[in-house]
């Protein structure tokens, strides 16, 4: 673990105070939350202040008080200003905006010197609230607004992962307003590119939140519907036989580094978003049983896909095995997995001889690194 007496990057003394941003505008709210909270703890057991800050599904940030119990108690629909709570949106306009309060409005909040953005999905794994966070020249743990961007659009991240030679399966991209003008053609098209079974998910979306699998022409139909609620692009993906999960953990910048390899057992047909946060079922084997060819490639492909995507600070590779041929089809990336007590990227980093509060407290000087290299960027011409 690092040494917390070392000076920050603006001059002042540690201990250094972190801003845990959680819930959000996404349907994985819920996952955050879980997520957020194993940090937090984490966060202070690595020997650092942590200060909490919700957004609400509505998109209001919750500064000060208890933001994690007001939206784990679904308080969304209360004004939010008990006990001392301070909320601001765009509807309310301060000098310095959301993340950087005035200190008469939350003193606890003046001194941040390092944001966790916890959040999954849309408007907070997709290079939204990253932008925000460059803006107001802070550092923050993970990936940067392009990486983000690109690795929570699945369409685009998977046209990288093909410029770097790394393996997919067939796969298709159909945009929701051609299939809403002709969808008896689109689906046609479909079938002639790809046998079923197929699977069907949202470009842009993460937890495995709208991903259907199809059998035939009825399905696959009611399947791009489902995923047509949550993104203008729909993938549609051939699935892989004699499919084994395997999933991969990064760590570091330009020198990034692969946990273990893990393997998902799903309690149900495919690991859906059930499968992953409300039961029980599904098994996690670390390390997967696999030959260490196998593994070293795995984590090869891992850090190569990072790499595509420029990331930094962490991601999830997850792939796909047919067991038979043993060929690797790699799967999707995530820029800031789950966090929760079930979730894969820390159990892989346990496994690998780096337990919770050192994961975190890693994430953290990969963030200030980071910020570091990103300050010799000139600004003026």
């Amino acid at each position: 673990m690092t040494d917390q007496n070392v000076s920050k990057p603006n001059g002042f003394e540690k201990p250094l105070r972190i801003g845990v941003v959680f819930g959000g505008r996404s349907s994985e709210h819920e996952v955050s939350l879980a997520s957020a909270a194993n940090v937090i703890d984490a966060l202070g057991r690595a020997g650092y202040q942590v200060a909490p800050i919700g957004i609400t599904p509505a998109g209001r940030w919750l500064i000060g008080g208890d933001p994690m119990k007001l939206l784990s108690d679904n308080a969304a629909g209360s004004p939010y200003a008990e006990n001392g709570q301070t909320t601001i949106d765009q509807g309310e306009p301060t000098e310095n905006w959301a993340l950087l309060p005035s200190t008469n409005q939350a003193p606890q909040l003046a001194a941040i010197d390092v944001i966790f953005p916890v959040l999954h999905g849309p408007y907070g794994e997709d290079g939204t609230i990253q932008g925000l966070l460059e803006m107001a020249n802070l550092p923050y743990v993970g990936c940067g607004v392009a990486s983000s961007a690109l690795a929570m659009d699945k369409a685009l991240a998977k046209q990288l992962f093909a410029a770097a030679g790394l393996p997919q399966a067939p796969h298709r991209v159909i945009l929701r307003n051609a299939y809403e003008a002709d969808p008896e053609a689109i689906c046609a098209a479909i079938e002639a590119a790809m046998p079923y079974p197929l699977f069907v998910k949202p470009a842009n979306m993460g937890s495995s939140v709208g991903v259907t699998k199809a059998r035939n022409r009825q399905e696959l139909r009611a399947a791009i519907g489902i995923a047509a609620r949550y993104d203008r692009k729909v993938l549609v993906e051939e699935a892989v036989p004699h499919c084994r999960e395997i999933e991969v953990s990064v760590l570091g910048n330009d020198d990034a580094i692969a946990s273990v390899p893990g393997e998902i057992i799903p309690g149900r047909e495919f690991y859906d978003y059930a499968a992953k946060y409300l039961d029980d079922s599904s098994q996690l084997l670390i390390p997967a049983q696999l030959t260490p060819h196998q593994a070293a490639r795995v984590q090869e492909m891992a850090i190569a896909a990072f790499h595509a995507v420029d990331g930094t600070g962490l991601a999830r590779v997850d792939f796909l095995l047919d067991d038979q041929s043993g060929n690797f089809y790699l799967n999707e990336i995530n820029t800031m997995p789950g966090f929760t007590h079930i979730s894969m990227y820390p159990k892989l980093w346990e496994a690998s001889g780096i337990p919770y509060p050192e994961l975190v407290d890693r994430l953290v000087q990969l963030a200030l690194a980071r910020y570091d290299d990103r300050q010799q960027n000139s600004t003026t011409h």
